[in-house]
């Protein structure tokens, strides 16, 4: 299983980013998927996720302004995030779990993708 996320940079707070994740080797209709994000010496936080059977959950500190979607036609990922602010700045990384359950722990997720930044200024 590889996942590959791009989309990442920076960006003036208020504006709009689109993350992409590609995923290889893993069926992501079957599965849970979803986005975590680690800013500098803070622990892995989640974002939010997304199955066919819990639907799409999101961090209380999202909620709101970033949108997770899934295309299971092409294994392809994506979170949508508006309204940006200094604090959403972090690495984020897309994630696949072995379960069509979703949880926030970090360790509920099997497969990782490298990361890609985001920063907002």
């Amino acid at each position: 299983v590889q996942l590959v996320e791009s989309g990442g940079g920076s960006v003036q707070a208020g504006g709009s980013l689109r993350l992409s994740c590609t995923a290889s080797g893993y069926t992501s209709s079957s599965f849970c998927m979803g986005w975590f994000r680690q800013a500098p010496g803070k622990e892995r936080e989640w974002v939010g996720s997304i199955s066919s059977v819990t639907g799409t959950t999101y961090a209380t500190s999202v909620m709101g302004r970033f949108t997770i979607s899934k295309h299971n036609a092409n294994n392809t990922l994506s979170l949508q995030m508006r309204s940006l602010k200094p604090e959403d700045t972090a690495v984020y990384y897309c994630a696949a779990a072995g379960d069509i359950r979703c949880y926030t722990g970090a360790n509920r997720f099997n497969y990782w993708g490298p990361g890609t930044q985001v920063t907002v200024s």
